[in-house]
């Protein structure tokens, strides 16, 4: 199918939630569903999207230099990578006219380094809007799920590739309720920008509510 040919700046679509709740999926699910509409599409996650920035997931997620990271240092290393992804993928996508579709973006370090972790919660985000500028998401979809049924999710991926919890995965259910709750708080301040979708469900109902938010919002 020929890409269609689209004036201006392209879409932004994040996808945020806690652990288990399908962010992954639905990302992939969609980009389906709009390259099927003749869109071109870019993919990207968070930590990683470039070269830089995997090599610092690897470092925040698997702890593979093996030294303790400090709290500070895992929110600019998030903030490096993430500036990276902005700059090398994102901003350039946006600016041919692509969509762009992201598996976590800068809230996700406002809810859990900030919520999560404690810290001061503007501070983080004076942080994000330092590494991202103006490439802020169009719509956030928001895949909200109590972190013991994500948790049993994670059982079962986890089983099904013979995989470990990774770090952040590893921290205690209490850390992960408060990252759940930052999110709802998050939506509440920027409610243009995000929309709740109860991921509590089967696969294809959360779909069926993404596609039809996408829909509305962009007519596609």
């Amino acid at each position: 199918m020929n890409k269609k040919i689209i004036e201006g700046r392209g879409k932004f679509i994040s996808f945020e939630g806690p652990e288990g709740s399908g962010k992954t999926t639905q990302a992939r699910r969609l980009i389906t569903r709009l390259e099927e509409n003749g869109l071109e599409v870019v993919y990207t996650r968070e930590p990683g999207g470039t070269p830089t920035g995997e090599a610092i997931r690897e470092i925040l997620q698997h702890d593979k230099t093996g030294d303790e990271i400090s709290p500070k240092a895992e929110v600019l290393l998030f903030a490096a990578s993430r500036a990276q992804l902005v700059s090398h993928v994102i901003l350039p996508a946006l600016e041919r006219g692509a969509w762009v579709v992201c598996d976590r973006f800068a809230d996700s370090t406002t809810a859990y380094q900030g919520y999560g972790r404690g810290f001061e919660v503007e501070q983080m985000i004076a942080i994000n809007q330092f590494a991202i500028g103006n490439a802020v998401p169009d719509k956030t979809i928001l895949l909200d799920l109590d972190p013991n049924n994500g948790f049993k999710r994670v059982a079962q991926r986890l089983l099904k590739n013979s995989d470990t919890l990774d770090r952040i995965e590893s921290e205690a259910r209490s850390f992960h309720e408060r990252v759940r709750n930052g999110y709802i708080e998050l939506a509440g301040k920027w409610p243009e920008r995000f929309r709740i979708i109860d991921a509590s469900r089967d696969e294809d109902t959360v779909f069926e509510d993404i596609r039809r938010i996408v829909r509305d919002e962009f007519g596609i």
